[in-house]
């Protein structure tokens, strides 16, 4: 049977790759430790599971409108304004199946043949398969470390041409941790506006940042880009609720629409008890987020500074998210049991047969240079992998 060409255009998702691998082993009775896995080792808060428990007691158990429960939109909008001062009506909210799926309903909706989309490099693995699934064009700006690995605003400019659509700005970001300032941003918003492309704006981590860094929404520094922006966030990082699958997107209300159209053709409603939970979570959840963020802080200075005294490795103090991306490229052209390894995906690989330990190769992320951490493992198991991958990393000739 044929398959749909556009299947030629994507490639599977490199962290649930890595997740298979490791969890093969393991059922073969080998111990790894999983540095890959994008989401908080926190269990969701009893009173927002409470909610959902409730919700599945009292019968809210059917379908919602396809775009979300008005109360959770309240909620949502009414979280946006009390902490980024920014005022939308309900038919500019929609609430998907994640933020993934958010950002999927995004591209459905706007991009198509030669439209180009900016993304800066290191990204999420998505970005750019979503676009080219949608037969759009991922343009791919690199970033440097030395500059905090972020898009400045003379390289954005660089980049624009009659065909450029949107920009993707993730800040904090997965996979480097990396996060605008303010002036960052405003540089930005002064070249989106000259040229009238549409930001997309990812801050699914926005509540897990660190050494007094402030998030901030690039729309409430300008509020000229609010007709041409898409806020994407969810509940998945900050109240550790991945499983549940509620991400939230607010912007222009035809772009709002559209999406709404094609959701209701696809997944329709997200889980109803997913959003009556929800609801808990942004009214009630900030006191749990404050206290996992100050434990995944401790794990960060503690993983960033074991990883810059392994010999030939240097690592990015990270300013939010819960991961680290330190640059391995020194141990490329050394020998290993199977032969040279020749790049990030080879030392990956060799790690997780060699030391038993899971990371994400830094390829699929744009920089091959570098591998993925995850630190939201207990610190423990942090120093049992770190102290297994300089072991490996010695044994390479």
């Amino acid at each position: 049977m044929k398959l749909a060409s556009r299947l030629s255009r994507i490639k599977p998702s490199a962290t649930l790759a890595m997740t298979v691998k490791a969890k093969s082993l393991a059922s073969q009775g080998i111990p790894i430790i999983d540095f890959g896995v994008g989401e908080p080792d926190f269990d969701t808060p009893d009173l927002i599971k409470e909610s959902g428990i409730e919700a599945i007691r009292s019968g809210f158990t059917k379908y919602t409108p396809p775009g979300g429960m008005e109360a959770l939109k309240s909620a949502i909008l009414q979280k946006i304004y009390e902490e980024k001062n920014l005022s939308y009506e309900k038919n500019e909210v929609i609430v998907s199946c994640g933020a993934k799926h958010s950002l999927y309903n995004i591209a459905q909706a706007l991009f198509e043949k030669e439209d180009e989309v900016i993304i800066p490099a290191p990204y999420w693995v998505s970005y750019p398969d979503q676009i080219m699934i949608n037969e759009g064009t991922a343009v791919i700006v690199p970033t440097r470390e030395e500059n905090g690995f972020i898009l400045e605003a003379a390289e954005l400019e660089k980049a624009i041409t009659s065909k450029t659509k949107a920009v993707i700005l993730n800040t904090p970001s997965n996979p480097t941790g990396a996060a605008y300032s303010k002036k960052n941003l405003e540089e930005v918003a002064e070249i989106v506006l000259k040229h009238k492309i549409l930001v997309i704006f990812d801050e699914i981590y926005e509540k897990i940042v660190y050494d007094g860094y402030k998030h901030f929404n690039i729309v409430s520094l300008c509020p000229e880009l609010k007709s041409l922006t898409l806020s994407v966030s969810g509940v998945s990082k900050a109240y550790s609720m991945t499983g549940w699958r509620i991400g939230y997107t607010v912007g222009p209300k035809e772009i709002i629409k559209a999406m709404e159209m094609i959701q209701g053709q696809s997944t329709s409603n997200p889980t109803s008890i997913s959003q009556k939970a929800s609801i808990t979570a942004l009214e009630s959840g900030d006191p749990f987020t404050e206290k996992m963020v100050v434990e995944f802080d401790r794990r960060r200075k503690f993983i960033v500074e074991r990883l810059n005294k392994i010999k030939g490795v240097s690592c990015f103090l990270p300013k939010g998210a819960f991961y680290a991306f330190p640059n391995i490229s020194s141990y490329f052209g050394k020998m290993g049991p199977a032969g040279i390894i020749k790049d990030s995906i080879d030392l990956s690989t060799y790690l997780l047969e060699t030391a038993h330990v899971a990371v994400v190769a830094g390829e699929p992320f744009g920089d091959d240079r570098y591998i993925r951490l995850s630190y939201a493992t207990g610190i423990d198991r942090i120093k049992m992998g770190l102290d297994q991958i300089e072991g490996a990393l010695q044994k390479l000739k």
